[in-house]
């Protein structure tokens, strides 16, 4: 696992602590919505939203984007930091 990838597993598994929700595994493929995945509601969401755009200066959500799992947000960065360079 990358830094990117470590830093976006470690912000998703904080605020699901944070919403006593630490019983569920986050992984890159977890899925970010649903019963069967992290089960972020709306607000949670828009919570992960400014922690990453705090975090990296950008967030996929404010991009317009609605990244489904773990590895869509991992992948915006990446393709974010492959466009700078």
């Amino acid at each position: 696992m990358n830094d990117i990838e470590s830093r976006i597993v470690t912000i998703v598994t904080e605020l699901l602590e944070r919403s006593d929700r630490e019983d569920k595994t986050v992984s890159l493929g977890a899925t970010l919505h649903g019963e069967d995945g992290l089960g972020l509601d709306s607000l949670e969401t828009a919570e992960l939203s400014a922690i990453l755009e705090d975090e990296f200066g950008t967030d996929p959500f404010g991009a317009g984007l609605l990244p489904e799992t773990v590895t869509d947000i991992v992948a915006f960065y990446a393709d974010a930091t492959a466009a700078s360079a």
